[in-house]
């Protein structure tokens, strides 16, 4: 017998079958397609972290207006940044609840009037809407 021949004096081929083919072909495809889910995933994540960024600086900036552009003021206000952003600022009377009941007497004592500030912020990201709320605390001396 010699090299390259087996018995009955077929060749044998040193390549693969058809379904080691298949095999490694369908192995291949399961892992890209996993790849590929979790790129999708990571980009939806960046574009998520972006928009929480982008509401961050806004409800800072909105809330860095209060008392300059926006009167420290019982009322609401709205607007819209970005032409994506609605946002509504909601200005009242600090209550202060039951730990907020030394905070507000201590006020009233030194003349100072406390205002609770909230603001919403809602966008639509595609696929669903999502809000966010911000609430603080302003201050405003009381006119003797």
């Amino acid at each position: 017998m010699r090299h390259g021949f087996i018995q009955g004096g077929q060749r044998s081929s040193g390549g693969f079958t058809l379904l080691e083919v298949m095999l490694a072909f369908v192995i291949f495809a399961l892992s890209f397609a996993t790849v590929l889910e979790i790129m999708a995933g990571s980009m939806r994540s960046v574009a998520r972290a972006g928009d929480d960024t982008e509401v961050a600086l806004i409800a800072q900036s909105v809330m860095d207006m209060v008392g300059i552009e926006i009167p420290l003021e019982e009322g609401g206000y709205s607007g819209t940044e970005f032409d994506r952003y609605e946002w509504q600022l909601d200005i009242y009377p600090y209550i202060g609840g039951d730990a907020g009941a030394d905070t507000q007497e201590l006020a009233e004592l030194s003349g100072v009037l406390l205002y609770q500030v909230d603001l919403d912020i809602s966008w639509d990201t595609g696929r669903r809407q999502r809000d966010v709320r911000f609430t603080t605390v302003r201050s405003l001396l009381a006119a003797r």
